[in-house]
């Protein structure tokens, strides 16, 4: 195995993606800002992960590589329930693991006898993966894909030109039989094969390869090339939170060192590429569905929580609904996502600073103020600062105050935070107040206006 650099590798992956890999100096080069796939991606907010498989049967979280594949036996799968439960949760995208580390493949795959070709479902004739991209596109959501690159059945895991040969044979089958794909989600999940080998994966070729057939989907991992993990699998990016990257930092999924798990939390002010978190959580303690599980289902409080430290923090989240063994996701886990998307509908229901006009002030090279009138008095308790993220990102750090009266004396700091971006939620101790202001008092960049938003709160 040959060993690169980090700042060859990102060389590469540059190449391979039709980029250059040249650094201009920070005086002359222009900030990084979204391409329209990473723009619709973060408009997404809120996405869903359904991690089935053979696990699913065998009550494991990592399977071995040995389980019969006649063991998947979903009874009364119904991919348009979940497609119909995420729509009424207000996600906008749901992902799918056709393959998990176990190596069974969720579609027909020409390249391996572990998948549910081998199954008793659908008469041995069944697709997964078809049946839930139909329900996807039935539904309006956009379908994602997780191929997991470690593989515990495949032979010649570990013979790494072999197996680069193998897994993107596999790539290109779901890349190009089941339309458009939004998201390919990758990790860097490298453990030992049935021969007891570690593999060398190809990433650049692999990333090029997801270009070329699928260019409008975005790539997930922790090097991204697109979206990063957010460093966690608590639901909290990080505070700050950049959508910039230096892409050395975490040159290759599953990279591992010092400043790894920073970089991702944080992401980099200075970056040179544009490679917003995304917050992968579960509505359960695992990720596959375990029927001991079903009574520690996430409350509506913790995934309220959840959506303030991930969509409110400049981050998209991922929330992973397991379907059970019968092919349904549970009525638990149904219900509570239908309770999270009534509670943050009442939540953000009346915004009072909605139509009021907005003094904006640049103050300095690097800081700005914004004050409005809200034309009475309120109480609130919650707020949402916007950056026009299509210009990239800027605030570094940031006040919000209130006074009661309209001459705007008796002014108090309501919130103070970091990062801003595409969204920045803050709850504080409910106030009444008639004028706001929003100071921005450090950014990377001569600020540019924001949008406010103000609520009760809970």
């Amino acid at each position: 195995m040959v060993t690169l650099s980090r700042r060859a590798f990102a060389t590469t992956i540059a190449t391979a993606l039709g980029g250059s890999a040249v650094q201009l100096p920070s005086a002359v080069r222009a900030r990084p800002r979204p391409s329209p796939s990473q723009l619709a991606w973060q408009r997404d907010e809120l996405a869903l992960f359904l991690h089935f498989g053979v696990n699913t049967f065998t009550d494991r979280e990592w399977g071995d590589g040995r389980e019969d594949p006649t063991l998947f036996t979903p009874a009364a799968l119904d991919a348009g329930q979940w497609a119909r439960a995420a729509r009424a949760a207000g996600a906008r995208a749901l992902i799918l693991t056709a393959k998990h580390h176990d190596g069974f493949c969720l579609w027909p795959s020409g390249l391996t006898t572990h998948s549910v070709a081998r199954s008793a479902w659908r008469g041995g004739a069944g697709d997964v993966v078809r049946e839930f991209t139909d329900a996807c596109r039935r539904e309006g959501l956009r379908a994602g894909l997780y191929l997991s690159p470690w593989d515990r059945n495949a032979p010649v895991y570990g013979d790494s030109p072999r197996y680069n040969d193998f897994y993107c044979a596999q790539l290109t089958e779901l890349l190009t039989r089941y339309g458009p794909i939004a998201e390919v989600w990758f990790d860097g999940a490298n453990g030992e094969g049935p021969n007891g080998r570690r593999q060398a994966y190809d990433w650049p070729r692999i990333f090029g390869l997801v270009r070329r057939l699928q260019p409008r989907a975005v790539m997930f991992s922790d090097a991204g090339p697109d979206v990063r993990w957010c460093g966690n699998e608590a639901g909290a990016a990080g505070d700050p939170n950049w959508s910039t990257m230096d892409p050395t930092a975490v040159p290759y999924p599953g990279a591992s060192g010092d400043g790894v798990i920073a970089a991702l939390q944080s992401g980099d002010p200075h970056g040179s590429v544009w490679r917003p978190a995304e917050t992968d959580t579960s509505i359960r303690p695992g990720w596959f569905h375990h029927p001991g599980e079903d009574q520690r289902v996430k409350s509506l409080d913790q995934l309220t929580d959840i959506w303030f430290t991930s969509v409110g923090r400049n981050s998209k989240l991922l929330l992973n609904v397991p379907p059970t063994r019968q092919g349904l996701l549970h009525a638990t886990d149904v219900a509570r996502l239908a309770e999270l998307r009534t509670h943050l509908t009442a939540l953000f229901a009346e915004d009072f600073a909605a139509g009021r006009p907005v003094d904006w002030r640049v103050t300095g090279a690097h800081s700005a103020a914004a004050e409005l009138d809200l034309g009475r008095t309120v109480t609130v308790g919650v707020s949402r600062l916007e950056e026009d993220i299509t210009r990239g990102q800027c605030v570094a750090r940031y006040a919000l105050q209130g006074a009661p009266a309209a001459d705007g004396a008796d002014w108090r700091e309501l919130a103070r935070g970091t990062t801003v971006g595409y969204r920045k939620l803050d709850r504080f101790e409910s106030a009444t107040v008639r004028r706001v202001r929003v100071e921005v008092q450090d950014a990377v960049a001569t600020p540019r206006r924001l949008r406010i938003g103000l609520y009760r709160g809970a």
